[in-house]
Formats: C-alpha cells, structure tokens, sequence
C-alpha cells in the first residue's frame, strides 16, 4: 500500500481495533515489529494521572506488558523521560549516552536491564504534540530483536519522515475514536443520563425524557460516577467525552 493510500486507510479507520492491527503491520514493514502507544489527558505537574485511564495500544507480548506497564517500570523509562520534555522523533541512542555519562537513575538502570532481557534494545520515540498542559501522547516503536541502533537509525534516514507522517496521523485519528479503558465501560442508561446531563436537564427533565423516575436516573448516573472513577457527576461528564464515550453512534 502506497503511503497516500495508507493514509487515507488510517483516516477512515472504523475502530481502534482495525488502525492498531493495520499500523503495527505498516510500521513492522519497516523494522519496527513491536510498538506501545501511550496517550493521557488527565496529566498534573506531578503525575501522568490514573493508569487506568490511560489509552494504551500495543503488539508486545503479555509478558512484557507485565513488567512494563503493569509493574510500573514505564514510569521510569528514560525516553519516557525524553517524551515529556520534548516533542518529535527521538533516537534510542540517547539511552546509551546517558548510560555512558553515568546519567541514569538506579530506577531507569532497571528499565534498561529489563528491556535487554525481553530484547528490546533498540529503536525510535516519537512524542507528540501536546494541545493542552493536561494531555500527553507518544509512541515507542521498537525495532526487530538483533537489530542494533546503527541499523535502526539508518532505517530512519531513509523513512524516517514518512514513518513519523504515518504515526502523528495514526495518533490524531486514535483520539477522534471510541475508548473504553478496563473497567470503565458505562452500559447505554449511564451514557445517555450522562448526554442528557451534558445538554444541560436536569434529574427531572431526564426522568422525563427517559420514562424513568427520579431516583432511577439518579441510580444511573451514581452508578456512572462509580463506573469512571469519580466523585461528582461534572467530573464523570468530562471523563466520558475525553474518551469519546458520549454522543457516539451506534454500531
């Protein structure tokens, strides 16, 4: 597939399932055969908020989510460090210049010795624009096991701006779609008091609209706020349209 038809595939992509599959294989064309997307929109000055309620996207094997993202050692990451405090396409030959400084933290020494035995040991960060002080994303892109920085850099002289073309797309569309994080799925009632509770009604209005008393639609939006981890019914508004779970069509 030719790179403006491929374009066009990921801005008509119809799920986050069917960009993720495509994308791991286009970047997999190129060397970069294991990826992880991270985006958050609930970043403060001292954190990158709740993990569950980040977007997360990623071909790695189970075992390597594990240790990465669910033991925490992302946090830790030095070109995680890089993606916070910059924007662009970062090399991972970084990491070796600061190991050979002596610049690495015992807690990022972990996250390199922990990459070398799941063999992942060289590649590309690109961090993306941010629009806001509260959203963040980027996107490690791993090359094959065996291959060494030299080759990888190579790799991106050559592609490297139609490979980041590909990814700040992939990453634009991966924001207009649907996401619902583990345990955060809202059943059809809770969203549409929530939409309803958007568009300004209030408990009685959406009693109303929805052929339901008072006290059921409150039970919907409680069990709304409980569902995404809330406490007010403001705050479960805003956290459903950041991840465009409101106002959405139905399949």
């Amino acid at each position: 597939m030719k790179l403006r038809e491929y374009l066009h595939y990921l801005s008509n992509a119809p799920s986050l399932e069917s960009l993720w599959s495509a994308h791991t294989d286009r970047m997999a064309e190129y060397g970069f055969d294991r990826l992880i997307y991270g985006f958050t929109r609930f970043r403060t000055e001292h954190s990158l908020g709740d993990p569950e309620d980040f977007i997360i996207l990623s071909n790695h094997s189970p075992e390597y989510i594990e240790g990465f993202m669910t033991k925490g050692l992302y946090a830790h990451a030095p070109m995680l460090r890089w993606a916070l405090e910059n924007e662009g396409a970062g090399s991972w030959r970084t990491i070796g210049e600061q190991f050979d400084l002596g610049a690495l933290t015992p807690e990022a020494l972990k996250v390199v010795e922990f990459n070398l035995t799941m063999k992942v040991t060289s590649g590309y960060t690109i961090s993306f624009k941010s629009v806001s002080p509260r959203s963040k994303g980027a996107i490690s892109l791993a090359g094959r096991a065996g291959m060494s920085q030299d080759e990888v850099d190579a790799i991106w002289e050559e592609h490297g701006r139609d490979i980041h073309l590909m990814n700040n797309i992939a990453h634009l569309k991966i924001l207009t779609l649907p996401y619902i994080p583990p345990n955060r799925g809202l059943t059809k009632r809770q969203r549409e008091a929530l939409q309803w509770v958007g568009d300004g009604k209030t408990t009685q209005d959406i009693a109303l609209l929805m052929g339901l008393t008072s006290a059921t639609v409150e039970k919907h939006l409680r069990l709304a706020r409980e569902s995404l981890s809330v406490e007010t019914t403001a705050q479960a508004v805003l956290k459903a349209a950041l991840h465009n779970q409101m106002f959405v069509v139905e399949a």
